[in-house]
């Protein structure tokens, strides 16, 4: 058989559901072969869109997601992808294309090193020299990526070693059990929980995977310990608990940050160095235990003094069966807190002036979508107030990216999502720069015949750097930019357009969208004029009092 038959049964035997991506001449064997496979091809309008449904695909089902691309330009079109997968810990398959490597009559003619080029990017980086070494090199490019921290990887297929003939056969995944913590750090951590007078629990990154979700809800309904969460951490566990402390979507001097200082100890799960640690810590100050799948990354703000590596999972259930919650924890000042917290996230929520408010409209999505409904967010201003306001309730619920912070992928991630979740309802909800950096992706929806709604927030500027800007006191210059008409827009790709007209009308449009079939594109003209006023000045104010 072909290198390239040989190429998608590995993938094959990986388990691998869909390739995203925009094949060219070079990869016309691989195409070839994949015609005849039950993995779907996912054919996109720009390659930068595929890597990031490829990352999301990764995320949402702990698989490498795969995409693909030709040489050269195809190929550095999957570099912003590769980041993104790499800093927010998503296992992705980068298969790129290349000239003949063996002869070529077409001299340095598109040519780049491209497996040089991503190996600041990956784990694990390769061109295959010959069609034997294909089985392989799939299996430890997919170990590599799935392996903790997920990341991305990428293989180099040149147009004549997928030609090539091969005798070989695809390798097994083997079984492989990730390794659980010592028994002493356990014993250690447990000592230092039940001496503690007010243990807080922190949710990071690293926690949002399924069994480690079951396990940390477990432990929060067993010992009753108070939880926040970082923006990468949210719907770990249900943030309507009542031990729900509030999410550390600003990096200081919110509500949150009011119970950290109150803290003597901090159970830090899952933390990640890709998002800012909530707390800072010095010598003789708050206390911290590390759990998590790698030891701590230590710098001159976070040391911990206990460390708990391995599993996750299997981590915080042995700390849970040696606890049991002690007469001496006082939670009172987070409960103080918490209280201050929830009445500062509800106001706003009901406001009625227009353009939108970001309060009013993050009130009214969680309001519209289903429980286990997912939104997936670009990046911008409305992030933040999306992490801080917005109930999740269960993990991977709200796509959010606190590492490479992305403009570019909240269409393609939503679009991901739906993919795998065809059950679930799908939110993409973008700025309006950051829609139109992919919005050629509203077609590839379109063709896929997907029900999702993509919410376009306008404010006609770039608003989380005009936030910044009006903070370090600068004056408005070089943000401002002209849109289409977005019904029109969309409606030019064969889905449905829609306008706002009144903060009234935003819910029971939500909720009709949400519920009917095919492509809706809803713009959102909003008003970000109290960002600064209020991110800035009145939280911290507000919760220095408390």
């Amino acid at each position: 058989m072909k290198a390239s038959d040989l190429f998608v049964k590995a993938l094959e035997n990986e388990g691998v559901e869909f390739v995203f991506g925009i094949p060219g001449e070079e990869n016309l064997d691989f195409l070839d072969s994949l015609s005849r496979s039950n993995i779907r091809l996912i054919l996109t309008r720009h390659e930068q869109a595929a890597g990031f449904m490829a990352a999301t695909y990764g995320r949402l089902t702990g698989k490498s997601g795969v995409c693909l691309s030709t040489l050269g330009p195809g190929a550095t079109n999957l570099v912003t992808a590769a980041a993104y997968a790499q800093l927010g810990g998503m296992p992705m398959l980068m298969i790129t294309g290349q000239k003949p490597v063996k002869t070529s009559k077409q001299g340095q003619f598109q040519i780049i090193d491209i497996v040089d080029m991503m190996r600041p990017l990956t784990k694990y980086t390769r061109q295959l020299v010959s069609g034997a070494n294909i089985p392989s090199r799939v299996r430890e490019a997919m170990r590599l990526a799935q392996e903790e921290k997920p990341g991305a990887v990428h293989l180099e297929l040149p147009e004549d070693i997928a030609a090539e003939q091969v005798d070989e056969q695809p390798i097994p995944a083997s079984l492989v059990r990730r390794p659980v913590a010592e028994d002493k750090s356990i014993h250690a951590a447990v000592e230092m929980i039940r001496a503690a007078e007010s243990p807080l629990l922190l949710v990071g990154a690293g926690a949002n995977r399924k069994r480690t979700c079951n396990m940390l809800r477990k432990w929060v309904a067993k010992l009753g310990i108070p939880f926040a969460t970082t923006q990468m951490g949210k719907g770990v566990i249900d943030e309507r608990d009542p031990l729900f402390l509030g999410n550390t979507a600003l990096s200081s001097n919110d509500f949150v940050h009011r119970a950290f200082e109150a803290a003597d100890l901090i159970i830090n799960v899952g933390h990640d160095v890709v998002e800012k640690p909530p707390f800072f810590m010095h010598a003789g100050g708050v206390k911290v235990i590390h759990v998590n799948f790698s030891s701590a990354s230590v710098d001159p703000v976070y040391f911990p003094q206990v460390e708990v590596v391995g599993d996750i999972a299997n981590s915080i259930w042995r700390l849970m069966e040696q606890l049991e919650p002690q007469p001496h924890w006082d939670f009172s000042r987070f409960m103080t807190v918490r209280t201050a917290g929830e009445t500062s996230v509800a106001q706003g929520s009901d406001d009625d002036r227009f353009p939108i408010y970001p309060q009013r409209l993050v009130a009214d999505v969680r309001q519209a979508i289903q429980k286990r409904g997912i939104i997936a967010l670009d990046n911008g201003i409305y992030k933040i107030w999306f992490a801080r306001n917005y109930k999740a309730t269960a993990p991977n619920t709200v796509l959010l990216d606190n590492a490479l912070a992305t403009m570019g992928a909240g269409l393609p991630s939503a679009m991901a999502a739906k993919l795998v979740h065809p059950d679930r309802q799908v939110m993409a909800i973008c700025g309006d720069g950051g829609f139109m950096m992919n919005s050629q992706e509203l077609e590839t929806a379109v063709r896929l015949k997907l029900d999702l709604v993509v919410l376009v927030l306008r404010d006609d500027a770039y608003g989380m750097i005009k936030w910044k800007q009006t903070n370090m006191g600068l004056k408005n210059f070089g943000l401002d930019y002209g849109n289409p008409d977005f019904v029109k827009y969309a409606e030019a790709y064969g889905a449905n357009g829609h306008r706002v007209a009144s903060s009234e009308a935003l819910l029971p449009l939500l909720s009709r969208c949400l519920n009917s079939p095919g492509v809706h594109l809803v713009e959102v003209p909003i008003d970000y004029s109290e960002n600064d006023r209020i991110l800035n000045h009145e939280i911290r104010e507000l919760s220095s009092k408390i």
